[in-house]
């Protein structure tokens, strides 16, 4: 297990300020996890959960942005009916950690890899972490349900998914989301860890 290491006081006092009102939530029982195999349906884990996870896995992993990111996805999940477990792996996934040594740059906002093709296409930039959490929340739930949006749209590539729905499953993400052999794995293997670190915190 890796050390998170804050590099100043004043870094310090912005995090555990941040991550305060993150972990405010109380942890349910992890015993009782399971590795969810639908993408949409109700999390379990707690922000304070995610957020942990991140600040002890990954020594470069940006914890301090994880607690800003983690209760955000929760409400925007819950308010489309897209587990956020399975939203927020996949988020740790294309970010790697949030430490972003991709195409995609921390800047632009952009969680999930949207629009993200080449060094000429690096994807789309939104204004906010908020947006950008919305736009990957919306992508998913195309992915993974025919019902509509909850919300007002924001994904710009919502409507090139189709037909709506057709990866109901974390498994049918293999081929349609990525052309990655192992992604469906790669996002199962983050909820194991995620909900293993939570059951060991509680």
């Amino acid at each position: 297990m890796y050390r998170f290491m804050i590099k100043s006081a004043t870094a310090a006092l912005s995090f555990f300020a941040v991550l305060g009102a993150a972990l405010a939530q109380e942890a349910p029982d992890a015993k009782t996890f399971e590795i969810p195999q639908h993408i949409m349906g109700s999390g379990r884990l707690t922000a304070r959960q995610m957020v942990t996870f991140i600040a002890v896995t990954a020594i470069e992993g940006d914890a301090e942005r994880a607690a800003r990111l983690a209760p955000l996805y929760i409400a925007e999940a819950q308010a489309e009916g897209v587990n956020h477990d399975v939203a927020f792996a996949q988020m740790i996934l294309e970010t790697g950690f949030l430490q972003f040594k991709g195409i995609v740059g921390s800047h632009m906002n952009n969680f999930c890899g949207l629009g993200a093709i080449s060094l000429t296409q690096t994807g789309h930039i939104f204004p906010d972490e908020l947006t950008g959490i919305r736009a990957h929340i919306q992508h998913l739930k195309a992915y993974a349900s025919r019902e509509p949006l909850a919300g007002e749209l924001i994904d710009p590539r919502y409507n090139f998914v189709s037909p709506k729905g057709k990866a109901p499953t974390i498994d049918a993400l293999t081929g349609t989301w990525a052309k990655d052999p192992q992604y469906a794995a790669k996002i199962k293997s983050l909820l194991r860890r995620m909900y293993y670190s939570a059951n060991a915190g509680s």
